[in-house]
């Protein structure tokens, strides 16, 4: 695939889903240590949302890294923003902004 289709994919992924996480493995078995930590404060805060792999696809990973300019997986989006990545949303989570911006 070309960088602009990576692109356009990535872009479709968001605007198609209110929360989307990008990240290695899925939900049900995440690969690393952040990306389980990321969904373990998502179920705890008991909203539905996405997941996309990267690690099933080189591209999307490293077209991700490219999109937001953000050097590490996993990266979380509400609303079409990029919010951040583990360390961001465990403080967002521990402060409550996490859960006012994903009831918004």
């Amino acid at each position: 695939m070309t960088e602009q289709t990576i692109k356009n994919q990535i872009e479709e992924d968001i605007k198609a889903n209110k929360i989307l996480l990008f990240m290695k493995g899925n939900k049900m078995a995440p690969q690393c240590g952040f990306s389980a930590q990321v969904v373990q404060i998502l179920n705890n805060v008991g909203i539905e949302y996405e997941t996309r792999d990267v690690l099933q696809d080189e591209e999307l990973r490293q077209g991700i890294k490219e999109y937001t300019n953000w050097p590490t997986i996993p990266q979380l989006y509400v609303n079409q923003e990029f919010v951040g990545g583990c360390d961001i949303i465990t403080e967002m989570f521990q402060s409550g902004e996490l859960q006012n911006l994903i009831s918004s």
